[in-house]
């Protein structure tokens, strides 16, 4: 039997979506689909349900990518709790799977925050050609990880497996640049539309809004239909 208690709940739920959805619609202007973004369809599923997951595409070998970095490690330190920001490398090319490998054995090993730099560094910084496993290994060396335990990891099983994943992530998400960023498995944007570097991340703020919006509203709906 439908109560004061449940029409009121109703209400409530229904006023709190409707507030939502016109705060959606307000921002909905600055940034509009196909000119600043692209929607991703399907979705791809995110690895971090629970958050809205914000994924950047790189390369180590890219210079953009490197200049990228430490705008998006600022960037991240700034975003709430409710968001997780993930790197994926792409793979066009079997030096490219190297480098995949690379971030991948570094994250294995638990030494991504210093490798991560250091590969960038490396490159961009001190010159260096990467294009053999041997060649990382010395950079993981220098970094205090042992020649053996780096080419363990690198050569795993596990570490494959992550790399092929990223390729097919880049693949479905339709990557054909980097730097470029995927906010919850359903947006792309790219540097290209968003004019800079910057404006990308000011686009992917739009899109957690958008999606943060959009979760509050299905959960609240889901509410409304329970009461």
């Amino acid at each position: 039997m439908l109560t004061l208690k449940h029409t009121l709940a109703g209400f409530l739920a229904a006023g709190l979506v409707l507030a939502v959805a016109l705060s959606g619609s307000a921002r909905a202007q600055e940034y509009v689909e196909g000119e600043h973004y692209d929607v991703i369809s399907p979705a791809i599923a995110s690895r971090h349900p629970d958050k809205i997951e914000v994924t950047e595409f790189f390369s180590y070998s890219c210079g953009h990518c490197y200049n990228f970095e430490p705008v998006i490690s600022k960037w991240k330190e700034s975003q709430p709790d409710d968001v997780v920001v993930v790197p994926s490398p792409v793979i066009w090319n079997k030096p490219m799977e190297l480098l995949a490998k690379a971030y991948y054995a570094a994250e294995v090993l638990d030494v991504t925050e210093l490798m991560h730099l250091a590969l960038f560094q490396a490159i961009h910084v001190d010159r260096q050609r990467l294009s053999s496993a041997a060649d990382i290994a010395k950079v993981f060396e220098d970094g205090g990880v042992p020649e053996e335990e780096f080419l363990k990891a690198f050569n795993s099983f596990g570490v494959s497996s992550m790399a092929r994943q990223a390729d097919a992530r880049a693949r479905a998400a339709r990557i054909s640049g980097t730097p470029e960023v995927m906010v919850a498995g359903k947006y792309r944007v790219t540097t290209r539309k968003a004019g800079s570097q910057a404006g990308m991340l000011e686009i992917a703020e739009f899109l957690i809004e958008k999606e943060r919006a959009a979760k509050a509203a299905a959960a609240l709906a889901e509410t409304a239909a329970g009461a």
